[in-house]
């Protein structure tokens, strides 16, 4: 699985002119999954991003998580993290089919909800506007097969 996670202040997603999602602050998650990926990995990845401390403390050091700040949490699926770039028109084949990424994204959801955080969220496979205000900014990526 391939995760973008930007700090922000407030983010929001909007289907066919309905916002469906919306946060203050806390991160907003670009998730990919890619052909090989399984829910330990899911598990494992929100662990991750749920402990992630990047927020500033009293002395303005990233030193605090998303709990300690009272965060938020919007998620949006996003098959394109899986682009190949190799050419000037990127390929998505790298990508998994909807039946094995659509389950890994909504169980993502539910292994968020589970720790205490409900995400926000788009639908999956939908044509979404993604709005944010980055904070700092602060973006990290995560890749489950990076090693």
């Amino acid at each position: 699985m391939r995760a973008v996670v930007t700090r922000v202040t407030s983010a929001s997603v909007t289907i066919a002119g309905e916002v469906t999602g919306r946060i203050g602050q806390g991160f907003l998650v670009l998730l990919g999954v890619g052909p090989r990926d399984t829910r330990d990995q899911a598990v494992k990845l929100a662990d991750k991003i749920l402990g992630l401390r990047v927020f500033e403390d009293e002395n303005q050091k990233m030193n605090r998580s998303l709990s300690a700040v009272g965060g938020e949490l919007l998620v949006v699926s996003q098959f394109t993290l899986y682009a190949d770039t190799r050419s000037r028109r990127p390929g998505f084949t790298g990508a998994a089919k909807p039946e094995l990424a659509e389950p890994l994204y909504e169980f993502f959801l539910e292994e968020c909800a589970r720790r205490g955080f409900p995400p926000q969220h788009g639908r999956f496979g939908a044509d979404m506007a993604v709005a944010s205000v980055n904070d700092g900014p602060v973006t990290i990526l995560f890749d489950t097969d990076a090693r």
